[in-house]
């Protein structure tokens, strides 16, 4: 296969300085407000994206360690396959969170309820639309039982480098 590379498009600047004490999901950080800065080239591009409440922020998690297919996820104490957890440490170290706008100047997005660290390298970006997008499901695997956990759980460094 073909090798693929991105060029990051901008970084997210957060107050979440380590991986530690970092949330673990969008849903539960209740931080403060963030800024996503988008490169100069790519900010005509955030022309009418105000029109939205929230957004997919893609990115490279910068700080993951090597991956192994089987991992001990932060909501439980058993392992699992890496591609039924969320776990930062991945073959292509690609993050994903939806997280709330709430103003854009210029190049400069500030948003809410973020899990990201630092000087993340920001991939790209999309609007989450309802319609799109799954908002139910019917199952999810053994996070079922652990889901309870997540308003505690807070990174604790495993996957860092």
């Amino acid at each position: 296969m073909e090798k693929i590379e991105y060029r990051p498009i901008g970084i997210i600047h957060t107050s979440y300085k380590t991986p530690e004490g970092t949330p673990i999901q969008p849903t539960h950080a209740q931080g403060p407000e963030a800024k996503v800065e988008v490169l100069p080239e790519y900010a005509e591009g955030l022309t009418d994206l105000a029109g939205f409440s929230h957004i997919y922020l893609i990115y490279h998690f910068h700080l993951s360690k090597k991956f192994s297919l089987m991992v001990k996820p932060f909501l439980d104490t058993e392992f699992h396959g890496l591609f039924s957890t969320r776990a930062p440490s991945r073959p292509n170290s690609i993050g994903l969170s939806i997280v709330r706008l709430t103003g854009i100047k210029e190049n400069i997005l500030r948003v809410k309820n973020i899990d990201v660290l630092d000087g993340t390298p920001l991939l790209d970006i999309k609007p989450y639309v309802p319609g799109f997008d799954i908002c139910k499901v019917d199952k999810i695997g053994w996070m079922e039982k652990k889901i309870k956990n997540l308003a505690e759980a807070q990174d604790d460094g495993r996957f860092a480098e």
